[in-house]
């Protein structure tokens, strides 16, 4: 048996429930807070084991872990039951020491909610519910849609909160793999722009908006405010800020 464990195993036999929660997060944050990887284990999250996030979350937020965010993830686990999920809520806590943590899921979450960690009942899919959140959040700074998977709902969202965020904030979508599910609003057609795929795909191009040399495209909101985007097994980053660098050459005279 390691310290951690023993060290978890005296506190189980002297504290309440409650206090064993909290008591274990202290222990998490002081023996692997650096770690994603060992954070989302040690918590219960499937962003390590059922998936592979952690990884990719730890490559993308290393830089801001110690930074005062406002940080939001659609989807808080455990269905109908409030007493169950928040699992990953916990671990972006412990991750992210000194920010706020926020949690959005259509069953009410309450007994989650603790220093630091507050959540709110409602739809990802319901536009004024999304703008009351981010309302009372104030700047967003991440966000991570782990919800319902639902391509419609994926999508809504992004459209509703990607202009929502802080200028420099960074958009994740997990579980894109449902944009090629029927079941969950997806298509066997890979470019299909219902889809959650085929809808950041549209995306990219957007990237280059500055070099288009045909007159009729007008640069929308996405082309402008997304400086980067990175695709992985199931997950996707977008990268807010300002997409005005200009061309050296779209727009220059002839010598």
């Amino acid at each position: 048996m390691n310290l951690l464990d023993a060290v978890k195993k005296r506190l189980r036999q002297s504290l309440t429930e409650s206090q064993t929660r909290r008591a274990r997060q202290v222990m998490c944050r002081l023996f692997h807070g650096s770690d994603l990887g060992r954070l989302a284990m040690a918590f219960g999250s499937d962003k390590e084991g059922g998936h592979h996030y952690a990884r990719h979350y730890q490559r993308h937020f290393a830089a801001l872990r110690r930074k005062r965010l406002n940080i939001l993830e659609i989807g808080i686990g455990g269905y109908e039951n409030p007493a169950e999920g928040g699992a990953s809520l916990r671990m972006w806590r412990a991750y992210f020491p000194n920010s706020r943590i926020f949690g959005i899921d259509i069953h009410d979450k309450k007994p989650h909610d603790q220093d630091r960690i507050k959540t709110f009942e409602g739809s990802q899919a319901d536009e004024r519910f999304l703008r009351s959140v981010a309302e009372e959040i104030g700047p967003i700074d991440i966000i991570i849609d782990d919800g319902s998977h639902h391509n419609e709902h994926v999508i809504t969202s992004f459209k509703v909160l990607f202009p929502l965020l802080s200028p420099d904030g960074i958009y994740a979508v997990e579980d894109v793999q449902t944009s090629y599910w029927e079941e969950c609003g997806g298509s066997s057609d890979l470019n299909a722009p219902g889809t959650s795929m085929g809808f950041f795909k549209s995306l990219v191009d957007g990237l280059n908006h500055e070099e288009f040399r045909h007159e009729k495209h007008e640069a929308g909101y996405f082309d402008t405010r997304i400086v980067s985007m990175h695709f992985y097994h199931n997950l996707v980053f977008i990268q807010k800020g300002m997409n005005n660098e200009g061309s050296n050459i779209v727009g220059r005279r002839p010598a």
